[in-house]
């Protein structure tokens, strides 16, 4: 190879070098082993670097502010220097290339037609680039690194294909940690029919796609609108088919990567906490596996078995004992054969997909949606069709003509796509072409509203009619020492008393179909009020309930004297006889765990409605402890004694076990714990001590369900991880806290609300009480920047149960829930 007079460069370089960080390498003045170019903003490094366990010398480029020396880009990735010192340097007539100590040339970049004296300069973008001595830096390049990534992608970087000149820039991983030449996957721009990134495997073939661009983002990347001061760009027209990204904030520190795993990646830097997040990455389950439920399959990770045939009315299992074996790669087939000769075949509505392999695809960004369809239903080949592009209400056309494959479903995203059946397997139903479906609409339309008219008037007049007032329901003192009432304490209270027999009439004489759950108190039955039409929640002490008269009265002296809107209403109660009845506002979405530990209910809770529970959670918490008359500890606080209205406002229910605490105490101790396994902190599980820090930490606990959608209990038995917290506590330590998300979100979420509420949550639920903020600072938290919130401390595991521990809530549920150009270089390199 050639050499060039190294000991002479070095010599002449160290003599000319300064102390002052420089960007650029000039003949002159080459890069040293020893030395760093640092770009003029310093945001990037640039220089040799050996991986651990290896005496390999390679260029590299990296983040210059960040603890964590994270490689992004390397030079001579497969040229390595081996056992010496390596030399930068470019010569002039512009060949930048890399050399060893005995002047052998391991790497090399001609670059011809520069005028003057050409240099090597890193940019503030962390491109490095060859250019004119005298041209500006901004200007066009004769060479530059962003054209050759290797396993990641910053911020101004593009995926993809140069039509002009053939170029491809994919990322290929790394062979291991300690060898940066090219492993086995790469993810690359496909730009045979309608363009996406694809991860292939070198030994398996593909791993994964994106699904092709929507005008927004890939459809099979539902949550990319989540990523707040991210701007994403998708270029695709005679020149080039790009993806990159951009940040507006230069302090947010991110990066793309292909990983020697398999997975593409994505990954912030917390600045707090010194490390990277990876808040996304691809596959994260079987249904992002490629082609997992075979031809004209759909795959849904909420379902089980996850394959199901695209439309279950005109399709069946290719191989029925494979599919009953949950192996469903040999797909589905049609149930009748199209008949486009004829012209009877139609369209089936499929959606919240992603949209299937588009590579035979062909794209029109001209035709409306209703031209998309006749254009299908015109050619016998076509299967499929969808919208382009969703932006502006949608325009543009994609067009199948062979096999759907790989197909996932999505809850609330993804798009929506017509898959072609024949006549006879099309049935009325939400699944029809859209055609079919807007000459139909118009004409219900005006029926349910003809309808709705004489339903409304018909209502009026009634009400007008009715004026039967109900037995005894308002202005009635309710006094627990009446005579009557044997053993009450003696508290007086205005409260309205009702009669029994108004409400047993309310509730159907309380019968089962009015049952809406039972709990420690006894069973809770719906209502209405009869001279009101007031929905009511009717709890009835049992006369073998682990609740008494004692934890009947403590709730009505508490409910009764608090007033707050995320505190459930107490209406009234009923004291006749044995009977004790509490009489509450009806919340007609019932309890937070009916939602939250549902898969399909959960869907209907996006991040926007659970970090608003959060917040109201906070708020009613924050009331008792500190803004209402007393200071009550609530000490059983959990998802089912958190109850949702209409509008999915929550109010915390069952104040049975609560506690009023006078002015100067701030803890009480108690023989007798009550409360709920899995949200008891461990100060009052372990020694019967609580404060209003108990209640913080079952608010922790809370929190972190609310994000992952899962139980504190009773998750993770198969695992080293005793519990959620456990789970939470160990992700946020490794970096990877986004993969605590519950995916039923529908991928729509703010990154920066989630995190800070994971970190939020798992302050409050340290082991310490005195390292656990008060619900005031919580509120704040709830408003700041993460990086203001302090770290969090190891969490108070509860691994078994202990020999006090109970359950008892008067909010338990039952199972009804109270509670086109031929290119060579589409493979990787």
């Amino acid at each position: 190879m050639k050499r060039v007079p190294f000991l002479l460069v070095t010599l002449f370089a160290a003599l000319c070098s300064t102390t002052t960080a420089r960007d650029t390498v000039t003949p002159t003045q080459p890069l040293l082993d020893n030395e760093t170019l640092v770009s003029s903003a310093g945001h990037f490094a640039l220089g040799f670097f050996s991986p651990a366990n290896s005496s390999n010398r390679y260029v590299g480029l990296w983040y210059n502010k960040i603890t964590v020396q994270t490689i992004l880009w390397v030079a001579n990735r497969a040229n390595p220097v081996k056992n010496s010192t390596g030399l930068l340097s470019i010569d002039s007539e512009g060949t930048l290339k890399i050399a060893d100590s005995s002047s052998t040339v391991v790497w090399s970049v001609s670059n011809t037609g520069l005028d003057g004296s050409p240099v090597a300069q890193l940019l503030d973008t962390g491109n490095f680039v060859v250019r004119s001595g005298g041209g500006d830096s901004s200007g066009s390049y004769a060479w530059q690194g962003f054209d050759y990534p290797t396993d990641s992608l910053i911020p101004g970087m593009k995926l993809g294909v140069d039509k002009k000149t053939g170029l491809n820039r994919n990322l290929t991983a790394w062979k291991s940690d300690n060898d940066p030449s090219p492993g086995v996957y790469c993810g690359f721009m496909n730009i045979r029919g309608d363009p996406e990134i694809y991860l292939t495997s070198s030994s398996s073939g593909t791993v994964w796609r994106t699904g092709p661009w929507d005008g927004v983002q890939f459809s099979g990347i539902p949550d990319t609108v989540t990523y707040q001061g991210f701007s994403f760009s998708f270029l695709n027209d005679n020149e080039e088919t790009t993806y990159s990204y951009y940040i507006g904030n230069q302090s947010v520190v991110s990066r793309l990567v292909v990983n020697q795993s398999g997975l593409f990646q994505r990954s912030l830097w917390l600045w707090e906490s010194n490390q990277w997040n990876f808040f996304w990455y691809a596959p994260k389950d079987p249904c992002d596996d490629y082609k997992q439920c075979g031809p004209y399959g759909a795959c849904d990770p909420n379902s089980s078995p996850m394959c199901g045939c695209l439309v279950q009315q005109a399709f069946s299992p290719k191989n029925p004992a494979n599919w009953a074996l949950r192996d469903g790669s040999d797909g589905c087939v049609r149930n009748t054969a199209l008949d486009c000769r004829n012209g009877t075949d139609g369209f089936v509505l499929v959606r919240s997909v992603k949209l299937p392999q588009a590579s035979n695809a062909t794209v029109d960004t001209s035709l409306s949606l209703d031209q998309c369809h006749d254009l299908c239903l015109n050619n016998c080949s076509c299967t499929a069709y969808a919208t382009a592009n969703v932006t502006g209400g949608g325009s543009g056309c994609i067009i199948w003509v062979s096999e759907l494959i790989d197909i996932r479903l999505y809850v609330g995203a993804g798009q929506d796509i017509y898959v072609r059946v024949a006549a006879a397997d099309i049935v009325s139903g939400p699944e029809q072409s859209h055609k079919s479906k807007t000459s139909k609409l118009a004409i219900a339309l005006s029926l349910i509203l003809g309808v709705l008219l004489l339903a409304l008037l018909g209502c009026f007049l009634w009400r007008r009619k009715k004026r039967r007032r109900g037995s005894e329901t308002l202005g009635v003192t309710a006094s627990f020492n009446d005579p009557s009432n044997a053993g009450a304490a003696d508290n007086h209270l205005d409260l309205p008393l009702f009669d029994f027999g108004a409400i047993a009439a309310s509730t159907n004489h309380f019968s089962e179909g009015n049952k809406l759950g039972e709990g420690g108190f006894g069973p809770v039955y719906k209502g209405k009020l009869e001279d009101t039409d007031q929905d009511i929640a009717v709890k009835r002490l049992a006369r073998t309930s682990v609740q008494g008269l004692e934890e009947f009265k403590n709730e009505v002296v508490l409910i009764a004297k608090l007033q707050h809107r995320n505190l459930v209403r107490l209406l009234g109660c009923c004291i006749q006889g044995e009977e004790r009845m509490l009489i509450y506002e009806y919340m007609p979405n019932k309890s937070l765990d009916a939602f939250l530990f549902d898969k399909q209910k959960g869907a209907l809770l996006d991040w926007r409605t659970r970090y608003q529970i959060i917040l109201g959670i906070a708020r009613g918490l924050l009331y008792l402890h500190q803004d209402s008359r007393f200071r009550i500890i609530h000490r059983d606080l959990k998802a089912s004694n958190i109850l949702l209205d209409k509008d999915m406002d929550p109010k915390i229910s069952d104040f049975g076990m609560a506690r009023i605490f006078g002015g100067d105490e701030t803890d009480f101790n108690t023989r007798k714990v009550v409360g709920t396994y899995g949200y008891m902190s461990p100060e009052y599980a372990m020694d019967g001590v609580f404060s209003v820090k108990s209640d913080v930490f079952s608010f922790g606990v809370l929190v972190l369900e609310i994000v992952s959608g899962k139980k504190n209990r009773g998750v993770y038995s198969n695992s080293h991880h005793v519990n959620l917290l456990s789970h939470a506590w160990s992700l946020w330590k490794e970096g990877k806290s986004m993969q605590l998300v519950d995916e039923s979100m529908s991928y729509s979420f703010s990154m920066d609300e989630v995190i800070r509420c994971i970190k939020l949550g798992l302050l409050c639920v340290q082991e310490r009480p005195e390292d656990r903020p008060l619900m005031s600072s919580v509120i704040l938290m709830l408003g700041s920047d993460i990086a203001s919130l302090p770290q969090p401390k190891q969490p108070g595991f509860a691994a078994r149960r202990g020999p006090f521990e109970t359950e008892s809530s008067s909010s338990k549920q039952n199972s009804s829930a109270v509670n086109d150009m031929t290119l060579t270089m589409l493979e990787c390199r």
